[in-house]
């Protein structure tokens, strides 16, 4: 079992499997920190997706590598909005979906879809399905990062059905650490999805 899953690995060099361990290290910890609501998920998840936009450029996963790229901008973006005060209050509670946060996630999911298709269409990397999941992860991604910045509860949703998407995906592309980082992502995005949905009860 263990020749399975990491047998690929004995042809990548040392720093490249330090470099992974770091990021899925610091993606648990940021995904961790989300699941409290704490803001320290920023900070932890920026030193993970930089280390990914470069492993990922590596292995030719541009619809994940511009996620990564896109990802370490709304760190800071999401960092910023979730620092913001109203009389003393956060400005961005955890809150539900209204029908605006829907029509701009439709957006945002329609656009990156649309535009990653293209830039495989330019490559001319469309030769294998990973291809095509990593597109539809890609756009999956790019909607509940934004969510996420914007503590919308869905946003544990939308990782739910993406994390366990990329768990073959990224085995399958030989990368076994951050498959299972996406199988762990999987089960700790229930648990936030849980204890969110936990808090707005409270305040019902």
């Amino acid at each position: 079992m263990i020749e399975l899953l990491f047998s690929q690995y004995k042809d990548y060099s040392n720093l490249f499997i330090f470099l992974e361990l770091t990021a899925v290290l610091f993606g648990i910890i940021s995904v961790l920190f989300a699941r409290k609501n704490n803001i320290l998920v920023y900070p932890t998840g920026l030193i993970s997706t930089v280390i990914y936009v470069y492993i990922l450029l590596e292995w030719k996963l541009f619809g994940d590598f511009i996620i990564n790229i896109y990802y370490s901008f709304m760190s800071i973006l999401g960092w910023y909005l979730w620092t913001r005060k109203k009389n003393g209050a956060n400005e961005f509670p955890i809150s539900g979906m209204n029908r605006k946060d829907y029509v701009f996630s439709s957006l945002i999911f329609g656009g990156t879809l649309l535009f990653i298709a293209l830039v495989y269409h330019f490559f001319d990397k469309f030769t294998d399905w990973t291809a095509y999941v990593d597109t539809l992860t890609t756009a999956l991604f790019f909607v509940g990062m934004w969510l996420m910045a914007k503590r919308k509860i869905e946003n544990w949703i939308i990782w739910i059905v993406a994390d366990i998407i990329s768990v073959p995906l990224y085995f399958y592309k030989g990368l076994t650490f951050s498959s299972l980082q996406f199988l762990l992502f999987t089960i700790i995005a229930i648990l936030g999805y849980l204890e969110w949905r936990k808090f707005l009860q409270k305040k019902i």
